[in-house]
């Protein structure tokens, strides 16, 4: 399953991927920076910074600072990735920048229920949240 990240909230997104990898289908998820986080622009960002402070260099934790790293960090969060069915689950789990060569032919599907003109109008994109927090021109 090839899904069109595209105005697509990250939870809803993340949870439909977790639940049809758990079920061992394949998922690639594209156009990541395009994928939006609802809520207020100034909470999110304050999150996202207090999550990147935490821990330290040498021990981390350690937070994604790329789009499509941060996808799948985020749906790493609902999986039970430290068991073996986890483990399996996440790898057939990929998330990429724009479209990649080798998915421009095949079907891109998008998800009704994680649409995000069927839900609020404050939100941020995932490429804004790294670009204005860790100064990544995406």
């Amino acid at each position: 399953m090839i899904i069109n990240g595209e105005n697509l909230v990250l939870g809803r997104l993340s949870t439909v991927a977790a639940k049809r990898a758990l079920k061992g289908e394949k998922v690639d998820i594209v156009n990541c920076e395009k994928i939006v986080i609802v809520g207020n622009k100034d909470n999110i960002l304050a999150n996202y910074k207090q999550k990147h402070e935490v821990g330290s260099v040498s021990k981390g934790p350690y937070q994604p600072k790329m789009p499509d790293r941060l996808v799948r960090r985020t749906i790493r969060g609902m999986l039970p990735y430290k068991q073996a069915k986890g483990k399996k689950a996440f790898q057939n789990i990929m998330c990429y920048m724009g479209v990649p060569d080798n998915l421009k032919n095949e079907k891109l599907e998008s998800l009704k229920e994680a649409h995000i003109e069927n839900k609020m109008t404050s939100f941020i994109t995932i490429a804004d949240v790294c670009r204005l927090l860790w100064g990544r021109r995406i």
